[in-house]
């Protein structure tokens, strides 16, 4: 492989630069990253966000969605990226699934909260 192969420069095609650079991200790396995104979306449309339009951008319904997806994603993930960083994602989606819970009008039943199916019941 030549130093143009190794190194390849910009084309200027946005989209083609990511694509050439995504290689070289750890899957770990990518993993945690996706997991951020929706933690993050998740405590928004659960309640957790600060502002004065917090109550606003409340929906249950888009919490439930992200939290799942974000339960399957940790949970299947978690041999593959190690205890060390599992860990704090565990951490992290436990807290969503209880404020999840306490901001529910109705809460689920022990086991039927969002992503229960993959982590079991939360208390």
């Amino acid at each position: 492989m030549n130093d143009a192969q190794q190194n390849p420069t910009p084309s200027g095609d946005p989209v083609e630069d990511r694509v050439r650079e995504i290689h070289e991200v750890p899957a770990v790396e990518i993993i945690n990253t996706t997991a951020v995104h929706f933690m993050t979306a998740a405590a928004v449309k659960v309640g957790l966000a600060e502002g004065p339009d917090a109550k606003e951008l409340i929906d249950l319904d888009e919490a439930r969605k992200l939290i799942t997806a974000l339960a399957g994603l940790v949970t299947a993930a978690a041999p593959e990226i190690g205890s060390q960083h599992a860990g704090p994602l565990r951490d992290g989606l436990r807290s969503l699934q209880l404020a999840f819970r306490e901001a529910s009008p109705f809460p689920d039943a022990p086991g039927k909260g969002p992503g229960e199916k993959f982590t079991g019941a939360v208390n």
